[in-house]
């Protein structure tokens, strides 16, 4: 018999975005990273029409936070050290939050570091916000329940 207890989905703009343990001012979105699996093929003579297929080296897609902005320089900064030769790498965490603003689940990632910053165009006729952008490299990321 079922409890009456609903088990929704969480929307996903409810998030915080934390950069050594420190919330960040908000992000509009965020571009999640993809993990993937190399698959490595081989096949052995006693078996010449079956391909085996074992797992290999693990990767991970990029991150890139976009959010509106503003006077802060933080994210900037961390661009411009690597500009400058002094890459910083840092962990963060991507927090989805309850409709209650309560945590719910948090990525934690590993060892980032920008490898692209970008501000979108400017355009006379528009009436949107000016988004930067942050593309992160890192070397990992786990789910935290």
């Amino acid at each position: 018999m079922p409890s009456g207890m609903r088990d929704d989905p969480f929307g996903n703009f409810n998030f915080l975005v934390e950069i050594d343990g420190v919330t960040v001012s908000a992000f509009s979105e965020v571009v999640m990273p993809e993990g993937s699996a190399r698959v490595i093929e081989y096949r052995t003579g006693a078996e010449p029409n079956t391909v085996r297929k074992l797992p290999g080296r693990v990767s991970y897609g990029n991150i890139s936070p976009r959010r509106g902005i503003t006077k802060s320089k933080e994210l900037w900064d961390w661009w411009k050290q690597v500009v400058d030769g002094r890459t910083e790498r840092r962990n963060l965490s991507i927090v989805l939050l309850h409709e209650s603003r309560t945590e719910v689940m948090r990525w934690n990632v590993r060892e980032a570091w920008p490898v692209r910053y970008h501000i979108g165009d400017l355009n006379a006729k528009g009436n949107g916000v000016l988004i930067e952008e942050l593309e992160i490299a890192h070397e990992g990321f786990e789910l935290v329940e």
